[in-house]
């Protein structure tokens, strides 16, 4: 029996022989994974201590409760502020820009050498070519009293020896720069840098690091470590190579001699920090191109010349002029190939959307027309002809399209007969007849808009001709938003508020100075006021009643509640004033660097109205006339029932759908009392009014003119106008002077009659009258 069944076995041990290494780790990672699980448990909870936990019930729910606790830890709390009302208040001044407080810094700084001989030449053409791609474009020279080119910053040094040049601009750069910017890119007036590429290329490269990188060069009898940066392909330093260099600059001009400067900053860096000029860093390589003497840009075709970043040397204006035009075309060939292809993905991409290609807007990848959710949304479109415009500034249903508005029409016109001969060529060929129709409306989303219908003639290859008319759809879209460059502001300027009151509205003079300690006083706001009593011929002389006893009273308890406070008032006489002839009083009585803030009895000074007085009016730039928010008569416009009562009518155009708790209100876009400007501008467009205007006319013009038109008719500045939503009056109807003009007038009536209410409840108010009166 034994001999079949060894037989027996060692038949299936030959048959499981194959699987042995499989079963043996099988039952190896069985072992470990028990193993490791019992060591887990052993450095966590007891799992029975865990189970009994669940059972009682008291351990485990100790357990949640300091689970709960610990996350109430991480929620936020908000803490209220609490000023003391003991301690003085103290307003805290605000950089103008987030880009100053957080001390972020410019990208690229680009200086330019050049010299008595080239400074009108060379440095202008670098200057017309590359100064509106970088943040700061500065001219070194040793000339001293140089005569500076319009349009240039340009810093004589006062000695042009090369080395010396070149060690006062790294000096410059460092004392006035070296906080600013992260990079400093030095050249020679013989050099075009093809700007864009280089500001992309330094915003490639990291910040923190020692480097210097431009077209390396060896040294005349050195070592192959030992290199510079030829100056004539310019270089890029980094802020913190710079901040190692400054404590070496005086040592290296006392030690090197050097006829170069781009040679003597090499050694200088070498010997003092080891730092060689490097051609490839990060990836990213300086590309430069040799121009040989008298070769054509227009004719080079090589691939170094294409992808350069510099190209030298330059030896005149016009070649600079010819390289910019090169290179400008070639960049708009890849910005058009470039969007032919973003134009196929976004084809491609549609199809998979749920839309499908019914979702693509047209131009591809812009946005889609705006589309309104109300009747007051909608946008307006503007017709014109190749003469005329439907829809004018003033009103008019007709004037006659010239200044920029036909120059853009023109080119509509012209680039819409350009697209259609580019398509249609050579089978047919275009020519413009006339312009039946034009429309163009302003999409806030997307830009201009034009829908143009042309009569042009059509002239095949063969010669025949035919007349066609044609609809075009155009689109201006809206470029790249730079800011505009604009005087300094600070909100630290105390602005003088100036309150003409005349005897008619002296009852309101209370409510304002409580409004002004409120908003003024009370939070220490850097601000003045100024009262102007205007008497009548009969108001206040010898034993007639005084209409302004109410006021001064007024003005002396402010003055006792808040020591140190200061009410100026001022008594003028005169039978029929006008704003302007008010203005020529007190501006007399203030320096020429005075911000007024021409107020209303109505209106409600506040911190932020102030700070907004202070920014939008700019000395010798700008001045700023704020259009209120006023409210509607409460008897016509009551307030609204509480939400769930009904739908509320749609809102007027310019009403405010925030102020519905008084009945509703509008901005009243009419009236021109308020405004914040500089005396000396108000100085200077008071002497052109009267150099213009001389002897009976001038006392004629001013009767009906308001200090907004002095202004706008006899100034330079920009007048501003803006919605100021922190100005809020009360209803009331002003007194329209029969003196005023025909135009101010008619402002002022239509002021009043726009503030009684909202079309809706003007209607409703006749309803209602029409019923009282049928019963």
């Amino acid at each position: 029996m034994a001999g079949p069944t060894t037989m027996r076995l060692s038949s299936v041990l030959a048959l499981l022989r194959p699987a042995l290494p499989l079963i043996l780790g099988l039952s190896l990672g069985c072992s470990l994974s028990l193993l490791r699980v019992s060591w887990i448990q052993g450095e966590g909870d007891d799992p029975c201590v865990e189970a009994l936990g669940e059972a009682g019930g008291s351990q485990s729910l100790d357990s949640r409760t300091q689970l709960d606790q610990s996350d109430e830890d991480f929620k936020p709390r908000i803490v209220p502020y609490y000023r003391d009302p003991n301690k003085p208040y103290k307003k805290v001044l605000r950089t103008r820009y987030i880009q100053t407080e957080l001390g972020s810094r410019e990208r690229l700084l680009v200086a330019v050498l050049t010299s008595r001989a080239t400074l009108s030449t060379l440095a202008v053409a670098v200057n017309r070519t590359v100064a509106h791609h970088f943040p700061r474009l500065l001219y070194f020279t040793g000339q001293r009293g140089a005569r500076t080119p319009a349009g240039m910053q340009v810093v004589s040094h006062g000695d042009e020896r090369p080395a010396w040049l070149m060690s006062e601009t790294l000096r410059h750069l460092h004392t006035h720069f070296g906080a600013d910017y992260d990079w400093f890119f030095i050249m020679q007036d013989d050099t075009y840098v093809q700007a864009p590429r280089l500001a992309a290329l330094a915003g490639h490269l990291s910040i923190n690091q020692d480097l210097y990188l431009g077209r390396a060069e060896e040294f005349i009898g050195a070592s192959e470590q030992a290199r510079y940066c030829h100056g004539g392909f310019g270089y890029l330093l980094s802020r913190s190579l710079l901040l190692r260099l400054r404590p070496h600059l005086d040592g290296c001009r006392g030690d090197i001699l050097s006829a170069r400067p781009d040679e003597w900053l090499g050694r200088c860096l070498i010997d003092s920090l080891g730092i060689g000029c490097v051609s490839q860093h990060q990836g990213q390589q300086y590309r430069s191109f040799e121009l040989a003497k008298n070769r054509d840009p227009e004719t080079e075709r090589s691939l170094a010349f294409l992808s350069a970043f510099a190209v030298h040397p330059v030896s005149e204006g016009t070649l600079m002029y010819r390289l910019h035009k090169r290179f400008s075309a070639l960049e708009l060939e890849r910005a058009y190939s470039e969007i032919e292809q973003l134009q196929a993905q976004i084809r491609n991409l549609t199809a998979l959307t749920p839309e499908g290609e019914a979702g693509l807007s047209w131009p591809l990848g812009l946005p889609a027309p705006f589309t309104p959710h109300s009747r007051f949304e909608v946008l307006g479109w503007d017709y014109f002809t190749e003469q005329h415009t439907f829809s004018c500034a003033d009103g008019a249903p007709k004037c006659p399209l010239q200044g920029a508005s036909r120059a853009d029409v023109g080119d509509a016109v012209e680039t819409a007969l350009e697209q259609l001969n580019r398509r249609y060529q050579p089978r047919l060929r275009f020519q413009k007849q006339r312009l039946l129709n034009g429309y163009r409306r302003f999409d806030p989303a997307r830009g201009m808009e034009y829908t143009l219908d042309l009569l042009l003639e059509a002239v095949t290859q063969r010669g025949h001709r035919r007349a066609l008319a044609r609809r075009v759809s155009l689109l201006r879209p809206l470029s790249r938003v730079e800011i505009l460059p604009m005087p300094y502001v600070t909100e630290a300027t105390r602005v003088q508020l100036v309150l003409p009151l005349p005897a008619a509205e002296a009852a309101a003079a209370p409510a304002f100075l409580e409004a002004f300690a409120a908003g003024v006083l009370e939070p220490r706001e850097h601000a003045l006021l100024t009262l102007l009593l205007v008497y009548g011929p009969r108001e206040g002389g010898r034993g007639a009643p005084d209409p302004f006893v109410g006021v001064k009273a007024a003005a002396a308890e402010l003055e006792r509640r808040y020591p140190g406070t200061r009410l100026a008032w001022l008594a003028v006489r005169a039978e029929a004033p006008s704003q302007v002839r008010l203005m020529d009083v007190v501006s007399k009585k203030h320096p020429v660097d005075t911000l007024f803030f021409l107020a209303t009895v109505w209106t409600r000074p506040g911190p932020e109205v102030l700070n907004r007085c202070r920014m939008n009016a700019i000395s010798g730039w700008q001045a700023f006339f704020p259009v209120h928010f006023q409210e509607f008569n409460p008897a016509l416009a009551p307030q609204r029932p509480p939400s769930g009562a009904g739908p509320d009518p749609p809102s007027p155009p310019g009403a405010d759908p925030a102020r519905g708790a008084a009945g509703g209100g509008r901005f009243d876009r009419q009236a021109s009392a308020e405004g914040c400007f500089y005396n000396a501008d108000y100085l200077a467009a008071r002497a052109r009014l009267a150099a213009d205007l001389a002897g009976q006319e001038e006392e004629e013009a001013l009767e009906g003119l308001e200090v907004m038109d002095v202004f706008l008719r006899f100034s330079g500045l920009h007048l501003f106008r803006a919605v100021e939503p922190g100005l809020v009056q009360k209803f009331s109807l002003r007194d329209c002077s029969p003196r005023l003009s025909e135009e101010l007038y008619h402002r002022c009536r239509l002021s009043n009659l726009e503030g009684l209410g909202a079309r809706a409840q003007l209607a409703m108010a006749l309803f209602e009258q029409e019923q009282a009166n049928s019963t």
